[in-house]
């Protein structure tokens, strides 16, 4: 037998077993589910009581407003859910959606200084966490328009909320500073949505993080 070719068989046969012993290891899927959920759970955990609201006479108005629709997990859930159902969407949907939440939400705000009564604010507003959750969840796909009236209802009872709790601050400053912080909870839903919807499994993870939202929301109705 030629030795050539008996030294060729060998130095094959040694690479497969090198290979064998050191295979190469990639993240399974269901390892980068639990990675996703548990930083979702740890954000909406400690998020609230990390931005408590600020005493606007001792922090001024607008860092008051800043952290007012981070102290509330109600808030945090639904506006972070809008950016996944955005980012689900796609297209115009990208910033109309958000624009949409944020301008009703505005008008909510003025209804509430101009003293207009507007009942069952809180009830809507926990009912918005599992309606969006649902939403994100079932991967709903309407035209951007009717997306935009389903995120505007229940933005206008959220920024009512924070017309009701406006205590001691300036209106404009706290208006100002509210509004700046729900659109980057938007800006985070979006990029959280669009980062996973790379992902060969994005669809159902942007699916998991609805059903959480959703979860999230019968938690609070019924606690």
């Amino acid at each position: 037998m030629d030795s050539s070719f008996t030294g060729n068989k060998m130095r094959r046969l040694r690479i497969r077993i090198r290979r064998g012993r050191f295979p190469r290891s990639r993240p399974s899927v269901g390892t980068t589910m639990k990675k996703i959920l548990l930083a979702a759970v740890a954000f909406a955990a400690s998020t609230a009581p990390a931005f408590a609201h600020l005493d606007p006479a001792e922090h001024g108005s607008f860092l008051s407003g800043v952290t007012h629709p981070l102290s509330g997990l109600d808030h945090i859930l639904v506006m972070v859910a809008v950016g996944l159902w955005a980012a689900q969407i796609g297209g115009r949907a990208l910033w109309a959606v958000p624009a949409a939440f944020v301008g009703t939400m505005a008008s909510g705000f003025v209804l509430a200084m101009t003293g207009v009564s507007l009942p069952f604010v809180e009830p809507t507003i926990l009912a918005s966490i599992v309606a969006l959750g649902l939403l994100v969840t079932l991967a709903v796909r309407m035209n951007t328009a009717a997306c935009a009236a389903v995120v505007g209802v229940f933005a206008l009872f959220h920024g009512y909320a924070h017309g009701g709790e406006l205590g001691e601050a300036g209106a404009p400053p706290f208006s100002a500073g509210f509004i700046i912080a729900t659109a980057l909870l938007h800006a985070a839903g979006i990029g959280l949505g669009l980062g996973i919807g790379r992902l060969s499994s994005g669809r159902i993870l942007s699916r998991i993080l609805g059903g959480f939202t959703a979860f999230a929301g019968l938690a609070l109705i019924l606690g």
